[in-house]
């Protein structure tokens, strides 16, 4: 018992440490510094963060999925993570990087645990509007603004994370500068289009509980479904 309450002391440490010493955190990462104990630590916190979120979003359906929802929240961030890491690392080795697949893989989720992180500060602001309405296309609008915005911001901590860790290689500095900005884009890209394919995170009022939907249209169109019926256009 005491073995695991030290194993998750030091998994929250470990985020503590990114988000109160960034500096020296990342340049840790730089040289390699103990990066299996901060890929395992990174994973477990943003993955439990992740799927307390997805739960508190989830239980405005049911139970059934609350649970759903806390499973599909971490693998969203995690799969788009897979999906998009080979691209970054091969498109940089091929520009000169000389840093490790390891490497970049942590450089990314730092990105994801900020993310989780700040998911996890917006819980009670969702879990008011979860209680206090039951208009569902709000609810909708409320979270794709919420996940923008920690979105946005985990993306640009990766960016400027990205200066600190990769900078220093070389040659060919000036496109890979390039390929860490477009790299971003397909990863916004690629994560919204999976987080659709995986709903629903919500589940609709008054239907019975759906592991997984139909692949049906696309996300941005969803949105723009939601504005419009919130402005009272048919």
């Amino acid at each position: 018992m005491l073995e695991k309450r030290t194993t998750g002391n030091k998994n929250f440490t470990t985020l503590i440490t990114l988000l109160r010493e960034r500096q020296s955190f990342l340049e840790e990462i730089r040289q390699g510094t103990k990066l299996p104990s901060k890929i395992i630590s990174l994973l477990v916190c943003s993955s439990i963060f992740l799927a307390i979120y997805g739960g508190i979003i989830g239980a405005y359906h049911s139970w059934m999925q609350a649970i759903s929802s806390a499973v599909k929240l971490p693998a969203l961030y995690l799969i788009t993570l897979l999906i998009c890491l080979p691209t970054l690392y091969f498109a940089n080795i091929i520009f000169g990087s000389k840093r490790s697949f390891p490497q970049y893989f942590t450089l990314v989720l730092t990105a994801v645990s900020v993310i989780s992180v700040l998911l996890f500060s917006f819980a009670p602001i969702t879990l008011f509007f979860l209680i206090t309405t039951n208009n569902y296309q709000f609810l909708i609008l409320l979270n794709v603004i919420i996940f923008s915005l920690t979105g946005f911001i985990g993306i640009s901590s990766l960016h400027q994370a990205a200066k600190i860790v990769l900078e220093q290689d070389g040659e060919g500095s000036d496109v890979r500068r390039k390929i860490i900005r477009s790299w971003l884009l397909l990863y916004a890209f690629v994560g919204s289009q999976l987080g659709w394919t995986l709903r629903p995170f919500f589940g609709t009022p008054d239907s019975a509980f759906q592991l997984f939907r139909e692949r049906e249209g696309n996300f941005y169109l969803s949105v723009l479904q939601s504005i419009m019926y919130l402005l009272g256009v048919r």
